[in-house]
């Protein structure tokens, strides 16, 4: 039997849920994800599209695709940021803030030639994302 997780945006006018594991967890450094998060780092859990549902207010939720790799979404009626989906790769990010009872379990940071903020945690520092993901499969010095 899978896990499952809810979550939802900072109102709760939006509602997910999330089963079974994650993909890859972990920490994102890019530009994108930095302005978007309006931190200097967003932590991310990759998932299977199918095992991502939306349960309450899909009709809230907004959508920008800045580039076609990413098309956020987020509430529209508190702003809250909810998820992105990475068509190419095949898999939603819901942010790990959003899912409050997910054992975040980080295991690298991508786009590291980004950081803003170094986190010297043992962790691998990808220089884009890992090869399997489209990716360099670059690692960086911490």
């Amino acid at each position: 039997m899978s896990a499952t997780y809810v979550g939802g945006c900072f109102c709760g006018a939006v509602a997910l849920e999330v089963s079974g594991e994650p993909v890859a967890m972990g920490y994102c450094h890019c530009d994108s994800c930095r302005h978007w998060s309006a931190g200097p780092v967003n932590a991310f859990s990759l998932w299977k599209p199918e095992s991502v549902r939306v349960t309450r207010g899909a009709e809230l939720l907004g959508s920008y695709a800045k580039t076609p790799a990413s098309q956020r979404q987020w509430c529209t009626r508190c702003g809250g940021h909810v998820m992105t989906d990475h068509p190419a790769m095949g898999l939603v990010d819901v942010y790990a803030a959003v899912i409050p009872d997910l054992p975040f379990a980080p295991k690298l940071h991508v786009h590291y030639q980004e950081a803003v903020l170094r986190i010297h945690d043992g962790l691998d520092k990808m220089r884009d994302v890992p090869s399997a993901m489209g990716g360099s499969g670059e690692t960086l010095p911490e």
